[in-house]
């Protein structure tokens, strides 16, 4: 049976990435399996300039763990602010609690991050904070909960970091296991695959 995460791939008709480096080995189910380009034959119904936008919604959906009510929200978000709202929407979905924890390597992908959150792992500012959607901004601290120090997930954390490269907009204490932001997402950097511009006039319409 295929992987949840390995189905959404098949379904927009590309990597998307989601389960972190195994995605990028032979060890992927839909490489391995053969399936990895099943989709494309999706892709005819997104060849409208309409077709294609809602295209890069549903992928960024995908990508970010996101249901479509809140995805929208973040749209108004970006659109009420001064400067480039697909750039504002970018950065508003780089800012989530859950994509800080996968893009600080303290999870293998922003599934696992999410549910880390969920489940009361880590303190935000000093409290425990539990809620995925929170959206982070600089100088929040980020530290596990004392209470699951010692757990499997967060004993794994050291190994994974060891391997991880955070993005410049992070600062990751790997001994102390803390992350903080210390500025604001580079899209330049992080190398998202979107195209937010044609998220954004999807909505516009």
């Amino acid at each position: 049976m295929m992987d949840p995460l390995c189905k959404r791939c098949r379904t927009i008709g590309e990597k998307l990435f989601l389960k972190g480096e195994k995605c990028y080995t032979p060890k992927c189910p839909l490489v391995r399996r053969g399936v990895a380009l099943h989709g494309k034959n999706k892709k005819r119904a997104y060849t409208t300039p309409y077709g294609r936008q809602l295209l890069e919604k549903q992928k960024a959906k995908l990508i970010y763990d996101i249901r479509e009510r809140q995805f929208h929200r973040y749209y108004e978000m970006a659109y009420q602010k001064k400067g480039s709202t697909p750039e504002i929407l970018a950065k508003i979905l780089e800012s989530r609690f859950d994509n800080i924890i996968y893009r600080a390597g303290f999870a293998l992908n922003r599934h696992n991050a999410k549910q880390l959150v969920t489940h009361g792992f880590f303190y935000l500012n000093g409290r425990k904070h539990n809620i995925p959607s929170t959206l982070l901004k600089p100088n929040d601290v980020i530290t596990i909960n004392p209470n699951y120090i010692n757990k499997e997930p967060i004993k794994n954390i050291r190994e994974l970091l060891k391997k991880s490269k955070p993005p410049k907009f992070l600062q990751v204490d790997p001994e102390k296991l803390e992350i903080k932001v210390v500025g604001e997402p580079n899209l330049e950097e992080l190398e998202t695959n979107i195209n937010f511009p044609a998220i954004v006039e999807f909505y516009s319409k």
